[in-house]
């Protein structure tokens, strides 16, 4: 059997959509664009909202918006995809990385409290593998330390803490539509914002320094980060499926859990109280040789994935490392270091079968009996 680790949910509603888009010769930003950004903004609980062509350059340029730039500091956390800390590189200021939490991975605001220095301006929490950060604790940090909130929502549509959408608590928040999250345009990316100076930034620095195009006039300084209209009508198929996407996630997650709970090798990631829960992915934590777990299951068939690489081991933040801002050894970022050496994902697309994420626990569960 094989049990991939991607599956985009698309169909013959997208496909149609996508043809309306030719039948009405709009093709690039426009109507489908402005009712998909009026969607999202409900469903996250902003007042505005801005399309990027990716979740990277919708944070740099939430970034931007707050004015963020040479000189400044941005707190990111060690564990989570490289772009939360490129996009902050892409302003010109330094991404300033912190542990993460033994128990959830989310960010560690103890540690956060050791790496301010005069030039913090921002932190980012990255809401983990479709849990959230804890908002409430991340809101009173900020306020107390006067600083800009930027949330990497890229794997949180859906979830919310204390019933609050993710994406409603940071002055900025940027979610993905890559092909592997919830909600997919295929590429694509959503800032939102309660903030009307902030929005009014992010529609200049989105379109070339206009609010709107048609105009040769340009105001301000500004880039082409817009999308386009396909890519919206995907997205607003996608919308109608999403509590279909969201349950069946759910489900999937269920049966792994009910399949592998009860043995001690294994931790199971899931969420803390207060957030609910869209899973990313099944995670777990394997005590033994997660390599030799992983070469089991991929001549099995089945492809899983491993945790983040810990960023401060990255080769491409070597400059970093050189320039002496930060302590990077691995004793002081102890848990970034253990998820990436023990963890492993799998998938929870919905058109996994149950048949399939029961042959991945088998298969999980022999090689564990096998060296026993």
């Amino acid at each position: 059997m094989k049990v991939p680790q991607m599956k985009p949910f698309v169909g013959e509603e997208e496909y149609a959509a996508i043809k309306d888009c030719f039948d009405t010769n709009w093709l690039t930003e426009g109507p489908k664009c402005r009712e998909f950004v009026e969607k999202l903004c409900s469903i996250t609980g902003v007042k505005y909202g801005v399309l990027a062509p990716n979740c990277t350059l919708g944070l740099f340029l939430g970034l931007k918006a707050m004015d963020i730039g040479p000189g400044d500091e941005v707190i990111v956390p060690n564990f989570t995809f490289i772009a939360s800390a490129t996009s902050v590189i892409l302003t010109g200021a330094t991404p300033i990385f912190v542990d993460v939490n033994e128990e959830d991975l989310q960010i560690s605001l103890s540690e956060c409290e050791k790496a301010l220095t005069e030039k913090t301006k921002a932190i980012m929490p990255v809401h983990m593998y479709g849990a959230s950060c804890d908002m409430t604790a991340i809101t009173n940090f900020a306020e107390q330390h006067d600083l800009f909130v930027i949330e990497d929502a890229a794997q949180a549509l859906g979830v919310n803490w204390g019933g609050k959408p993710c994406g409603s608590f940071g002055s900025v928040a940027c979610f993905s539509f890559f092909a592997d999250k919830s909600i997919t345009t295929i590429e694509g990316g959503f800032i939102g914002t309660n903030d009307k100076e902030i929005y009014k930034n992010l529609q200049f620095l989105r379109n070339h320094g206009r609010v709107s195009s048609g105009t040769f006039v340009h105001p301000e300084l500004g880039f082409n980060f817009r999308m386009n209209d396909i890519g919206a009508a995907i997205g607003l198929v996608q919308l109608r499926k999403a509590e279909y996407i969201y349950k069946r996630r759910q489900q999937l997650h269920k049966i792994y859990t009910k399949e592998l709970e009860g043995r001690p090798e294994l931790k199971i990631f899931t969420h803390l109280g207060g957030s609910n829960f869209v899973p990313f992915r099944f995670s777990i934590l394997y005590k033994g040789d997660r390599e030799g777990l992983s070469n089991f299951l991929t001549e099995s068939g089945i492809e899983p994935r491993t945790f983040f690489y810990p960023l401060h081991k990255q080769p491409a933040f070597q400059f970093l490392r050189d320039s002496r801002t930060q302590d990077f050894r691995d004793k002081n970022f102890s848990n970034s270091v253990h998820a990436f050496d023990h963890g492993l994902c799998f998938p929870v697309y919905p058109e996994l079968t149950k048949e399939q994420v029961i042959y991945t626990c088998d298969k999980i569960k022999e090689y564990l009996d096998d060296i026993q």
